[in-house]
């Protein structure tokens, strides 16, 4: 009787369904292979240029040329306030004395 029942359990356990990881494996595989064909592709090389044919040398210059305004940052105050709070050597909650 215990073998009856051993078989139908073993029957029970088998898996049916493996269309769902064949189908996501399949997904995934096309996926990595569109993003190696288009980073990797021959219509994505490098062009490098030599350093000769910059057109300038600074950003400045090259902001200036656009048509931008290149303005100084504003200066901080030259003394900054003490921020609230204890000092960071000393610690939060001291020990009191013993």
């Amino acid at each position: 009787m215990t073998n009856v029942h051993t078989v139908n359990l073993v029957n029970e356990r088998k898996r049916h369904g493996g269309a769902p990881l064949v189908v996501a494996a399949l997904v995934a595989a096309l996926g990595v292979a569109g993003m190696l064909i288009v980073d990797h592709g021959p219509w994505n090389k490098p062009k490098v240029q030599p350093a000769a044919s910059a057109n300038y040398s600074t950003t400045g210059e090259a902001a200036r040329a656009a048509g931008a305004t290149v303005m100084p940052t504003e200066p901080g105050a030259p003394i900054e306030p003490v921020p609230p709070g204890p000092k960071p050597a000393q610690p939060a909650n001291p020990s009191p004395p013993q």
